[in-house]
């Protein structure tokens, strides 16, 4: 089979648009949450959030195209610009048949769905957008992505909430070493800061509420947790047959080498409480690597700083990792204490983390965790980033419907 590798990265995020914003950002352990700005949030419980500060449009998509995507559409098509960029590919016709794009959405263009709907309810159904369908459909990030960049490859959408990307990637890789490309662009985007969807989330109680601190709301395994942040942005990737970028000359970050994919087919939201799906999911893509547990220097977690989930987590790791994980020579982080929930888009943007951090030798830190929950013992990088060389590191993520996902991505070593 064919070797993967990853060549380009886009990231327009929380915590800065541009790679380099953000991993600048996330290293020196700066949050990128804020009041909400989007919306009059004046009346909800949860009132701040990560928003993708600066973000025109019309800086990377035609002006008049721009009505025709929702925003999770064109904060996905600036993240594929610059990650095309990035990789410093040039297309050959060939190549555009080939290059595919995977780009995982878990709800899709919530804002329009919203807005289409009162003026259905108050207008009726001629007054109804004809950009409306494509405005919210989830796949249309694929697709527009596609159209902007001329990419004629397959192109599709995996929706498993907040695994999509995770699960896209892990696609685009399967499709690379099976010999059915050389080129995938993938990865994923969200945009659901909108009245309905902190409405959504905060009727599920599933928001942190601490209004009066937002910066310090998002603190996984932390005692004082009491919910996610909701955030939004996207982060695209560009995956090569080792061949390929070979051929080229690439820059390469890193190594794809594991995918691993589970249920745990217990609950709508709640993960099981012995951490069984999460393990299934790490120990296959640690198999599909074949790699021992204790070759992982770093875990990207989930860390969505949820009372449950953070120590469904940690259950799932100890079991997985064993000595590796309790006597802490397995650094854990949750770079969701500083960008925040981005739901379907965070596959995507934690997976160019893990291979960032394989390039750099350095691991972003855990914001917020003053005072660990007694349950949560493994080492989660706290307050400060670390350096040291790094050989191979897992990305987690999780989803409401119990869908599980581990990445395993190695130092390319030529």
């Amino acid at each position: 089979m064919e070797r993967v590798v990853i060549t380009g990265i886009g990231l327009a995020t929380p915590n800065g648009l541009g790679t380099q914003a953000t991993w600048q950002s996330l290293l020196a352990g700066q949050s990128g949450i804020a009041p909400i700005t989007l919306f009059d949030a004046s009346t909800f419980p949860t009132r701040f959030a990560g928003e993708v500060k600066g973000f025109v449009p019309e800086e990377y998509i035609p002006k008049k195209k721009v009505k025709e995507m929702g925003r999770f559409a064109q904060l996905s098509v600036a993240a594929s610009q610059m990650c095309m960029q990035d990789s410093g590919i040039e297309l050959t016709d060939e190549d555009r048949d080939q290059c595919g794009t995977f780009i995982g959405v878990g709800l899709g263009g919530l804002e329009y769905l919203f807005q289409h709907s009162i003026t259905l309810h108050e207008k009726g159904p001629h007054k109804v957008s004809p950009y409306f369908i494509p405005t919210v459909i989830a796949n249309l990030a694929a697709g527009q992505v596609a159209l902007s960049l001329d990419l004629r490859g397959a192109s599709y959408c995996n929706t498993s909430a907040c695994s999509s990307s995770a699960h896209s990637l892990g696609e685009a890789f399967e499709w690379i070493r099976r010999g059915r490309s050389h080129i995938m662009l993938t990865g994923g985007a969200e945009a659901t800061i909108t009245g309905l969807g902190i409405g959504g989330f905060c009727a599920m109680f599933a928001l942190s509420r601490r209004n009066d601190e937002p910066q310090r709301a998002s603190r996984p395994w932390d005692k004082g947790r009491d919910g996610f942040v909701c955030s939004e942005g996207a982060g695209s990737l560009l995956l090569e047959s080792l061949s390929h970028a070979k051929k080229r000359g690439a820059k390469i970050y890193a190594e794809v080498v594991g995918y691993g994919a589970s249920c745990d087919a217990y609950h709508i939201t709640k993960p099981a409480p012995d951490g069984a799906g999460a393990q299934r999911a790490m120990k296959m893509a640690l198999d599909d690597a074949k790699l021992a547990p204790d070759a992982i220097d770093y875990i990207n977690a989930h860390g969505t700083s949820t009372p449950q989930g953070d120590i469904e987590e940690t259950r799932a790791i100890l079991k997985t990792f064993g000595d590796h994980a309790a006597s802490k020579r397995l650094w854990v982080s949750s770079t969701k204490s500083a960008m925040g929930h981005l739901l379907g888009g965070a596959g995507g943007v934690e997976a160019a983390v893990c291979a960032l951090a394989l390039r750099h030798g350095a691991v972003p830190p855990t914001l917020n965790l003053d005072d660990p929950d007694p349950e949560c013992t493994l080492d989660y990088v706290p307050f400060t980033s670390r350096e040291r060389r790094l050989k191979h590191v897992m990305s987690n993520s999780f989803g409401f419907g119990g869908t599980n996902v581990s990445l395993v991505f190695s130092q390319f070593d030529g």
